[in-house]
């Protein structure tokens, strides 16, 4: 086996554990420069396909035990807490703010300031829970009917009440997140919600762990261009005038 096929194998059996690599981890991992990654990458459709500055597996999702938020709270929480980290600083004082429901989102919520002054429309139940205990929040939640797989409410009148609503940013949680196949999650009653919140926000950010990266969910919700920034652990993704940069980012 040549050194060539020795890189190819490791970076398959990386992504095979991992599902999604970053092109510097890539590189750091195969002891090599960046542009011989790329080049291994662009030799082996096959094998490799790119989502911004990750590298993922050619193939399609990968079958998975259904969605409850308890699962999904003890998978990949570093990173998801830095992802929060991340999105936190597109947050400003004294707006009104819709905080998407999701595992990821719960960091984002207690790593808001104490003394920051926000409006907050939201339909979980642990990101309502803790977003009662911030002083300086008031919190709009929509109701309806308990969903327990996903700890959220929905009702008919939700777009009813975000339609009344002049939100300036919303954060956005998806369980997948594709270039061709857009941004998708788990629960088809949390897609409209998501949809109409887009709708009314000035500003709109998907807040993700790279996990979710090369992944397509049942409910799909939003074209990846219709996100102002998709935000990971190492920051937002590239993006271009189409919606996602076709190729890795230049370092």
């Amino acid at each position: 086996m040549n050194a060539k096929d020795r890189r190819v194998t490791a970076l398959s059996l990386a992504l095979a554990e991992r599902r999604v690599i970053h092109l510097k981890e890539a590189a750091a991992l195969l002891n090599v420069s960046e542009m011989t990654v790329r080049r291994d990458v662009a030799e082996n459709p096959d094998l490799f396909g790119y989502l911004g500055a990750h590298i993922i597996p050619a193939r399609g999702p990968e079958i998975e035990a259904p969605y409850t938020v308890d699962r999904a709270a003890e998978s990949h929480s570093i990173a998801k807490r830095q992802a929060s980290i991340q999105a936190l600083r597109y947050l400003q004082p004294d707006e009104a703010v819709f905080i998407d429901c999701g595992t990821t989102l719960i960091h984002f919520v207690d790593l808001i300031p104490a003394d920051m002054r926000l409006t907050v429309v939201c339909y979980a139940f642990n990101t309502a829970e803790r977003l009662i205990a911030k002083q300086n929040i008031t919190l709009v939640m929509l109701g309806g009917v308990y969903h327990p797989a996903s700890a959220t409410f929905a009702g008919a009148r939700d777009t009813d009440m975000l339609n009344a609503m002049g939100l300036n940013v919303a954060f956005l949680s998806a369980s997948g997140v594709d270039r061709q196949r857009g941004a998708s999650c788990e629960q088809f009653h949390e897609a409209p919600i998501k949809r109409k919140a887009m709708d009314m926000a000035q500003r709109r950010y998907l807040v993700c762990d790279s996990s979710k990266i090369g992944r397509v969910r049942p409910a799909y919700f939003a074209d990846v261009s219709a996100f102002d920034a998709i935000i990971t652990e190492t920051g937002p993704l590239p993006m271009d005038a189409a919606g996602w940069n076709s190729g890795p980012a230049t370092e």
